[in-house]
């Protein structure tokens, strides 16, 4: 079992390099934003980058999803299910860019931002170069050419950061800079995957495949779209519930949670053609029940070290008085611990796919997202005028956990899998008791330094009070890592 783990280990860590690395140096542009760019406009670019977000799944429809899917089948030839998923997905890439581009003054009209309708041109072509290139990076995935994969998204981020840098110091452009930087990034992609799309098409689309692909791939784009909903519906709604400036300060704070989102794509990233190449292995689903213990007690430690000093990290001055983030932003750190929480439950989430994709249950994904995206909008509608940014993190927080105990129910239905339920609680517990007491000195004013020490401390203690981890299991791991026997 163990040796099965460590293949995980090792594919999660080597797309986990190409995540980290490309998520960091993309990462870098935040404290430049902040730092340079009001409240106002960083919410004004929070709001036409959730458009994009949302377009791109419909560009794609989950044909990316049903490509991985019946390319690892035995009974299908992988290079026609290639052919057909990825000319069916670029015919309807050119026809819904056609569409966008003769009415990007009516869409940039109707988002409220004509101003700015000019920057709708550059999203258009954002999403026809994007989702031209998302099979050909599924298929590096499938075939587990990671230092490849790793080696194009790296780029792909320094290309976007330096033009950046280059536009908005150099050459004084706004907002647009971001875009632009963007669109040039995302061409670089697509002309380095031509060689492996080219080599891997036979130019036909299979009538019978490219039924099967619809059938599994069209449940994703309702599914897909509620779990957007649930990323970035709060953009919308906290602009129209308060201002773009109030957006740009819950948005800015809202990136800080990008440490445990990596963990989570690293993880999701090895974790789909990990468990479908491994699906059949006799102990299959006690591999799965522990591979969701560890990472449940890898993530709350994320969650620990990164709730208790966000705000030292945040606060760090350079460059004559600047910080991580800008000072006008930091009003809206005390959302991060919430955001970072939330992203662990979607962790959860991803973990449970196994049973719905292993069993072909895809039909079940929109309406376990749907309820969680409804959950969102409702919480961002009821809260968010209460208690401002903080009900829009909850609203997400919420959604998050709904989402992944309907798909644990679903997922469990159809493929049980005996997970370590005391040692989940165990967890969640000690989560619980620490960020209590962290909001309660937090709003009483009387957290510091020292506090917060004596919080990680009590973690630890309840780590291993609770008997959450062994001494035994931390050796066994640490073999495991350093690939000893």
């Amino acid at each position: 079992m163990f040796d099965k783990i460590k293949e995980l280990t090792k594919d999660t860590a080597l797309y986990g390099i190409s995540t980290i690395i490309g998520r960091f140096l993309s990462f870098i542009l935040v404290p430049f934003y902040t730092n340079v760019f009001t409240t106002e406009q960083f919410g004004i670019f929070s709001y036409i980058f959730a458009f994009l977000a949302f377009a791109n799944i419909v560009y794609i429809y989950g044909m990316d999803a049903a490509f991985m899917k019946y390319a690892t089948s035995e009974e299908y030839e992988k290079k026609k299910v290639y052919s057909t998923a990825y000319l069916s997905s670029f015919v309807t890439t050119i026809l819904f860019s056609v569409i966008l581009f003769f009415n990007y003054e009516w869409i940039a009209s109707s988002l409220d931002f004509l101003n700015y309708s000019h920057i709708f041109l550059y999203v258009v072509a954002i999403l026809f170069l994007d989702s031209s290139s998302l099979i050909p990076f599924a298929n590096l995935r499938l075939e587990r050419k990671a230092k490849k994969f790793a080696t194009i998204k790296i780029v792909n981020i320094i290309i976007n950061v330096a033009l950046n840098l280059i536009l908005i110091l150099k050459y004084k452009f706004g907002i647009e800079a971001i875009f632009i930087s963007t669109l040039v990034a995302s061409l670089f992609s697509f002309v380095v995957l031509l060689p492996d799309i080219f080599s891997n098409l036979t130019f036909s689309i299979e009538k019978k495949y490219l039924k099967k692909l619809l059938k599994f791939g069209i449940p994703y784009l309702p599914a897909s779209m509620a779990a957007m909903m649930v990323q970035m519906i709060d953009v919308p709604i906290i602009r129209e519930l308060t201002n773009e400036s109030t957006l740009g300060i819950y948005r800015a704070n809202y990136k800080l949670g990008i440490f445990m989102m990596l963990f989570v794509a690293m993880f999701n990233y090895a974790w789909q053609p990990f468990f479908l190449t491994n699906a059949k292995e006799e102990n299959a689903k006690q591999i799965f029940s522990k591979v969701l213990s560890l990472f449940l007690i890898a993530s709350s430690f994320i969650w620990i070290i990164l709730s208790l000093f966000i705000e030292d990290f945040a606060s760090i001055e350079f460059l004559n008085d600047k910080t991580i983030i800008g000072h006008q932003y930091l009003v809206g750190i005390h959302i991060v611990p919430i955001i970072l929480l939330a992203y662990i439950f979607h962790g959860l989430y991803v973990n449970f796919t196994a049973g719905i994709y292993l069993e072909e249950k895809t039909k079940y994904l929109p309406a376990i997202t749907g309820v969680g995206a409804v959950v969102n909008i409702i919480s961002n509608f009821v809260l968010v005028p209460k208690i401002g940014i903080m009900g829009g993190a909850l609203a997400t927080l919420f959604s998050y956990v709904v989402m992944s105990i309907g798909i644990y129910f679903v997922a469990q239905k159809f493929y049980k899998v005996k997970y370590e339920y005391a040692l989940v609680g165990k967890v969640f517990l000690i989560i619980a008791i620490v960020g209590s007491l962290f909001y309660y000195f937090t709003f009483n004013e009387s957290i510091d330094f020292l506090t917060k020490l004596g919080l990680l401390f009590l973690y630890f203690i309840l780590l291993f009070s609770l008997r959450v981890i062994k001494a035994s299991e931390i050796k066994t791991t640490v073999n495991l890592l350093l690939k000893r026997k």
